[in-house]
């Protein structure tokens, strides 16, 4: 009895745990959406790579911090052109809503040199950002916080980007904990994309990860991240030029928010308003890749997460500027 006891105790406790934590589980390019794979646990073929844990990546120096946890290549190579609107939905490791309020939402892409996307080796990436969103233009919460409501994240792809494979990396930084050195969680995600049209655009900088950021970086270490008046500075290279003003995300991305549907995922959105705009997430599409790896250990590559979001005095309440419902 002693035993069944403690065995049911010990996995009620990784309950939150695993909720606590999420993945990218679908994206939608011009209103057509794939699905992901819930981690580890492959389904069918997709867009976006499959991760083997829900756990976030830590540390500015692992080699997660890419593509997320012991990241696979997927399957799918989807199109996508000059200007598309890609929409990000988020889920909790439990198939919820996202469970953090926390931090920006950063958005990178590289050029699948000298090979197909679903062919490429992402720690060879050169990559350029295109958007970048943390705080509402008020100040008064996260654009974090509409993804924890259920909603999606929506931005454009650069106007005059050239043809060709690309990864999308779009990830979440959560900071809830990043109060102390090593503390920030990482959740990258990569989609692979193939652009067409007649563009000839060229980033002026691009940048590898690891590498872009480093543990002591205003925007990843954040210790007075809940004192009022704060100043968020976001890490990692400036908004790549060739596509900034009208061609760039830079901060002005649209998050939609409100209750998701079984099949819909939560988004997030900017902090500044985005020249990118939100949509609610589609339903059709397909699943994603499949693979599976040994996950990392904690104290390189996955971390616990004190639910400092969820405490009323730390946990901004209202929605952003820009919403719709999630149907």
């Amino acid at each position: 009895m002693r035993f069944a006891t403690f065995f049911g105790l010990s996995v009620v406790a990784l309950v939150p745990n695993v909720a606590a934590h999420g993945y990218l589980r679908s994206v939608a390019i011009d209103g057509k959406t794939y699905q992901g794979n819930v981690p580890n646990n492959p389904s069918g073929d997709s867009p976006i790579r499959l991760i083997n844990d829900v756990d976030p990546v830590k540390g500015t120096s692992n080699p997660n911090l890419s593509c997320g946890q012991n990241a696979q290549n997927a399957a799918l190579v989807v199109p996508a052109n000059p200007g598309s609107e890609v929409t990000f939905a988020w889920a909790s490791g439990g198939g919820g809503n996202w469970p953090h309020n926390t931090g920006p939402m950063l958005t990178y892409m590289a050029a699948c040199e000298g090979t197909t996307c679903d062919q490429f080796d992402a720690s060879n990436a050169q990559w350029f950002k295109i958007d970048e969103v943390g705080k509402k233009s008020d100040g008064s919460a996260w654009v974090q916080q509409d993804i924890m409501n259920g909603g999606t994240y929506s931005l454009s792809l650069p106007q005059n980007i050239a043809p060709g494979d690309y990864l999308i990396r779009h990830e979440i930084i959560a900071l809830q904990i990043a109060l102390s050195l090593g503390g920030a969680e990482f959740y990258p995600s990569c989609t692979q994309v193939r652009v067409g049209g007649n563009g000839n655009g060229v980033p002026n900088a691009t940048v590898s990860f690891p590498g872009a950021y480093q543990d002591t970086d205003a925007g990843i270490l954040t210790p007075d991240v809940y004192n009022p008046g704060f100043t968020y500075v976001f890490p990692g290279p400036a908004i790549a030029s060739f596509v900034s003003g009208s061609d760039s995300g830079n901060g002005n991305g649209n998050s939609s928010s409100g209750s998701e549907p079984s099949s819909a995922i939560p988004t997030s959105t900017a902090a500044l308003p985005s020249s990118s705009s939100a949509a609610p997430v589609p339903t059709d599409g397909s699943p994603s890749a499949s693979s599976t790896a040994p996950s990392s250990t904690p104290t390189d590559t996955s971390g616990g997460c004190y639910d400092y979001d969820a405490r009323e005095d730390h946990r901004p309440r209202r929605m952003s500027r820009v919403m719709r419902n999630v149907d």
